[in-house]
Parts: structure tokens; sequence; C-alpha cells
């Protein structure tokens, strides 16, 4: 049986249509809690969300489920994923939920499942809920005596900012460090300035004023050109920009130019190399990191593993092979040593702790390797149309393989979360590049229209 309600993070989808609706979010809850009723000990769960208007309406159709089934719910608020992934494990709970789209506009929302393990759950699980609510099963319903009961965690915030802080170097700070964090409006909006200035750091906080329709908007990681320009307004060392739910992080020099998750990854890996942290002999990404980064990292006697787009793909991988450092080009990173998914935070304290290790400007030390051009362009396509079957789209796709035959690569795929359709390409010319590309957008564009 295929995943039709699960994406490759998650559920997701228009807040108030289906698949994001009040009815099935409490359907999954239940499913979910069935799923993970193992034993006689009371059972609860931890639920976290970002800032997102329909958050009001996903998080009391969940913790309705939840109690009808028995177990008990905890209520963290806005609260970044890898919190909830934390809180999760710390609390002891049977499972974990994040209300949130990530980067996705608010218009969106999304539901991602941690089990007590603190990791995201398995496609056998998933497969399995799915199966459960196409079924309508409605055993399990707990008693009237045995409902279960909600409570909020009041200093979840600060449990998390200890955690987080944890992660760096102990006796490290970042006094006279002027930072600049974007959080996106989002659930990271009140933790991260928390956590840098209590490391010491001089904080330039933008994106805070969440008001439910702003998360994500011409702010943080998906659109990081508002903290560019404040990093250099206020002569800022660096600045930092989270997602919606704080799990992916970008950074900008103290120029404004970006540092992807390419050049992020590859600044922590040698940090780490150095040391002897870096396990698994080298790193985890996708098929959407830069050959320049494959091409460094070798040059260290290191590799690069390569998995399917989403980092749930890179988890499996480094899971499997004893990697500890992993992530994508969007910027999540995983540091295996302090936290089971992809969390913004801690990748940031990680690149700072290594820009202070080796001293100098970011702009020195945070653009590792230089990138081989790379060109990505996205289509938005009708949800249940096909349009990379057509004969144009397919012919128009051959075309550029020959002609990146041997020079460069060419990438294309349906995105895990969203009805898009990514175009990337990458070789030495940059011209061939962007023209492969925008004569495959071209193709895709019409084909769209016409579906």
């Amino acid at each position: 049986m295929t995943r039709t309600l699960f994406g490759t993070d998650g559920i997701r989808g228009r807040a108030n249509e289906e698949p994001m609706t009040d009815e099935i979010a409490n359907k999954v809850a239940k499913a979910a809690a069935r799923q993970f009723r193992r034993g006689d000990h009371r059972h609860s769960v931890v639920i976290g969300k970002d800032t997102r208007l329909s958050g009001y309406m996903i998080e009391p159709a969940m913790t309705a489920g939840f109690i009808a089934m028995g177990m008990d719910v905890v209520l963290v608020g806005p609260m970044p994923t890898p919190a909830v992934a934390m809180l999760t494990r710390s609390l002891r709970a049977d499972l974990g939920v994040m209300i949130s789209a990530s980067h996705n506009p608010y218009e969106d929302n999304g539901i991602k499942l941690f089990g007590p393990d603190g990791f995201k759950l398995s496609d056998e699980i998933e497969r399995a809920i799915e199966a459960d609510i196409a079924r309508g099963d409605g055993n399990g319903r707990a008693a009237p005596s045995a409902l279960g009961r909600a409570q909020r965690l009041d200093d979840a915030p600060g449990r998390y900012i200890e955690f987080v802080k944890n992660s760096f170097p102990r006796g490290m700070r970042l006094d006279g460090i002027r930072i600049v964090v974007d959080c996106a409006h989002g659930a990271a909006y009140k933790v991260a300035p928390k956590v840098l200035y209590e490391l010491g750091a001089d904080v330039i906080p933008i994106g805070v004023a969440p008001d439910g329709f702003n998360i994500n908007r011409n702010s943080g990681a998906v659109s990081p050109k508002a903290m560019q320009r404040a990093v250099v307004d206020h002569e800022a060392h660096l600045g930092l920009a989270l997602d919606g739910d704080a799990d992916r992080l970008l950074v900008a020099d103290e120029t404004g130019t970006l540092l992807d998750g390419d050049q992020l990854m590859a600044l922590i890996a040698g940090a780490w190399h150095k040391t002897g942290r870096l396990k698994g002999g080298g790193i985890v990404a996708t098929v959407m990191s830069n050959l320049g980064l494959e091409r460094h990292l070798a040059g260290l006697g290191l590799r690069l593993a390569r998995t399917a787009v989403g980092d749930r793909y890179v988890l499996e991988h480094m899971l499997g092979q004893g990697f500890n450092v992993g992530g994508e080009q969007s910027g999540h990173i995983i540091l295996m040593d302090h936290s089971t998914t992809g969390d913004g935070l801690i990748a940031a304290l990680q690149v700072l702790a290594a820009l202070i290790e080796q001293g100098g400007r970011t702009s020195e030390i945070g653009r590792v390797f230089t990138p081989l051009p790379q060109y990505l362009r996205s289509v938005r396509f009708q949800a249940g149309t096909e349009p990379l079957k057509a004969r144009p789209v397919a012919r128009a796709i051959g075309e550029a393989e020959q002609r990146l035959a041997g020079a460069g690569r060419l990438l294309i795929r349906k995105s895990g979360t969203e009805p898009v359709i990514r175009v990337m390409a990458e070789g030495e010319d940059e011209a061939m590049v962007r023209a492969a590309v925008d004569e495959i957008i071209e193709t895709l564009t019409h084909a769209v229209v016409d579906a």
C-alpha cells in the first residue's frame, strides 16, 4: 500500500480543505493513538504548533481525538519542530505532534508525527495510520472514566532553550558578536533570540511579530533578503534565517552574501573532522547538493552520500550507515550528536562555534568551497494532472539531457509537500545550465496550462 495522505514531511495541504481539515486532523489523532497505545501505562502525547491562524483549528481537533482515545495531551504552544521532538523524548511521551507547514505560506498547514524516540515516523507506520483512517475504525475509544486530560506546559520554551545551549561548546561564548536573527514570524520567534542573547551575543531580532498570517512572508530562510539587508544596515558579523518551524537555517556573512545548507554542512563537517567528531567518513546530503561540496569533501578524504530529496531520507541513511552530519542544500541540517531531526538553532550554534574556533570574518571562513553553477526553477501544477508525461515535456527533457551529457547533470522532481515540479541543472557552463532549465520550464508551463 502506498501512502496517499502522508508526503515526505508528514501531512500537508491548504488549511480547511482536505486533507487539512479539523475532521481529518481528529481522525489522524485517533488512528495514531491506536498505533502508539502500547502497554497499560498512562499514555501521553506532546502537541506543538507554529504561528499560523489555522493552528487554532487543528490543535483542538487533534487534542479531542487523543483525549477520546484515553491519551493525556501536553500542549506546548508555538515551538520549533525540533523542540517537539526533544520534549517528546524528555517527557517520556508516547507520541509527538507538530502542527506546521514549515516553509509554506500561512494558507497551508501540516501535521508531523514523532515516535517516542523523537524520530519522525517510518513509512510503514504512516501507511498503517492511513489504513486505519480508510477503514473508519471506531474501536479503542476510552470509557468515560478513562478519558485523557489536557494540560499546558508553561516552561516548554525554557526547557528547549537550555537544551539548545547545551549543544554549544562549554566555556565558549558569543560576547562581542553582533547577530541578526530572522525568525520568519514563526515558531522560534521567542526562543531563538533568547538562546543567542543568553550566550552573550548582541542580537538584532527580526521576523518576531507573528499575527497568524505573516509566517514566512518576505522573511526567514524562504525569503532571506530582509535578513541580508539587516546584516549590512546594522554592521553585524553575520545573520541567521530560520523558516516557519525553525528546522531550517541559512546564514549571511557580514557583506550580506548568503551561505546555503551546502556551505554550512561543509563548515561543520570540516570542524568536526579536525576534532575527530565526524562519523561515517563523510556526510549525507541529497541529490540537490552542489557538486562543489562533493569535490571539497573528497579533498579532505571524506565522502558525500546522496539520497532522495527529503530530510527523512537523509536521516534514514545516517542511521543506517553511522553518519552524524547530514542535511539539505535548503538548510535542513541534522546533527545526530544533538538532535533527532533538523534543528536550525543547533546548526547555527555549530556554525558559530566553527567561526569562533577558526577566527576571522564570516565571509572568509563561511564560504568553504566554490559551487558549480546551479540553477533551479519551479512550476506549480494542478493536483491530479501529470504534466511530466506530456510529449513536448519529455522531448524537452531529453534534449536538455543530451546537451548536458558529460558536462553537467539535470534533476527533475515533484515536491513531496506541495503540487510543484522542480527543475534543476548543474554544470561548468552557466549559460548552458540556465538555457536547459528555462527551456524545460517554458514547455512545462504550457503543459500545465493545457492540462
